[in-house]
């Protein structure tokens, strides 16, 4: 897809969300059902069944999913896609790129073992590696841009309001 297919492509939905703010808002949703035998939680992806559970750091096997790290998974797909969306946008040619992401974890706080140690990532570093022959200035708007529309990321730097609750069923 090129720049041209790009806007032709998302402009009747721009100019749907323009008219009719409400039509923007979406709401996603995930599932997942607690695994009776072990100390697992199946989650729907739409695509097959993940298996998270416990990190090794904190007694799992290794054999499921961590869910640390399926949150930079989803960072690393939604930081890539809204790259190469922008670069398509702004037509800066990527000949190949490589997304990362890496976060610290202190796993006192995740076990209780220091109270005064905070529950989750400390930090998070995303990187880009891009071959491309774009010119500085267009890589610095595209770093810019990636920033600026990629949910995942905006939702991590952020931090929304969340609420929780438990009902007997």
């Amino acid at each position: 897809m090129d720049a041209a297919e790009l806007r032709a492509t998302q402009a009747p939905i721009k100019e749907r969300y323009k008219s009719d703010p409400k039509s923007a808002l979406i709401t996603l949703k995930a599932r997942g059902s607690i695994d009776n035998e072990g100390i697992a939680c199946k989650v729907e992806t739409g695509r097959a069944l993940a298996v998270a559970g416990l990190h090794p750091a904190t007694g799992g096997s290794g054999l499921e999913l961590c869910s640390g790290d399926m949150l930079l998974e989803a960072l690393v797909a939604c930081a890539g896609v809204t790259l190469k969306s922008v670069a398509t946008a702004i037509e800066v040619p990527l000949t190949s790129g490589h997304v990362s992401a890496e976060g610290d974890l202190d796993f006192r706080g995740t076990l209780g073992v220091d109270k005064e140690t905070p529950v989750g990532f400390e930090s998070i570093r995303l990187r880009f590696d891009v071959e491309t022959d774009a010119p500085q200035d267009k890589l610095d708007l595209l770093l810019k841009l990636t920033e600026r529309y990629c949910v995942v990321y905006q939702t991590i730097k952020n931090g929304p309001k969340v609420s929780v609750e438990i009902k007997r069923v």
